[in-house]
Formats: C-alpha cells, structure tokens, sequence
C-alpha cells in the first residue's frame, strides 16, 4: 500500500497523486522542476510514507450555479492539514493520507 501515485510523462516522474478524503477525489502535486501548464509546482521532501510538499494546495471547481467547491491544504509528515477555508466536511481538520491500492 502507499499514499501516493506516481505520475508519469515520458518514464520520468513529474508529480504525484493522493486520496483526498475530503473532496473523494484524487489531487495531484507536480514536482519542481517539473513544467506543467498551469505552472504550479511544488518541492517535495521525497519520503513515500510521510511525505510532505510544499507550498499548500489550494484546489478550487466551479459546481452548477456559480458555487465554488474549496480545498485548501498541506501535506506535512504524511498527514493532511485542512485549512479552515475549505468548503467541505473536513475544514480545521488533521488526517492521515489514506492508503492507495
């Protein structure tokens, strides 16, 4: 089991997914020096079981009638720290990364 995905361009790791179980959806950290797109990169402290990036992620969607869906957090030590903007359940919260398959 592990907490985090690899993803992958040309054979090279580029960033790296994780579960999040307050959005149940999988976001996604692209490393530096990593280009993507939309220029956001993180640094990574390389450690697959308490993994830590850094800056936060800040993840908004547009949902139907203009409402905006938020997460906004850190991964520090393993661990997600939601930060209290977040629109959903876990908003002020500490979790454990959950284990992927």
């Amino acid at each position: 089991m592990t907490k985090l995905i690899p993803i992958e361009e040309d054979a090279v790791v580029v960033g790296y997914m994780f579960y999040c179980p307050g959005c149940n959806e999988n976001h996604a950290l692209y490393i530096r020096p990593s280009k993507v797109r939309s220029g956001a990169t993180w640094d990574f402290n390389g450690d697959m079981e308490k993994p830590a990036f850094y800056p936060s992620l800040l993840t908004i969607i547009e949902q139907a009638n203009k409402r905006f869906r938020v997460c906004h957090l850190y991964v520090r030590d393993g661990k997600l720290q939601f930060l209290t903007d977040c629109t959903h359940s876990l908003a002020g919260q500490l979790v454990e990364i959950p284990d992927q398959d």
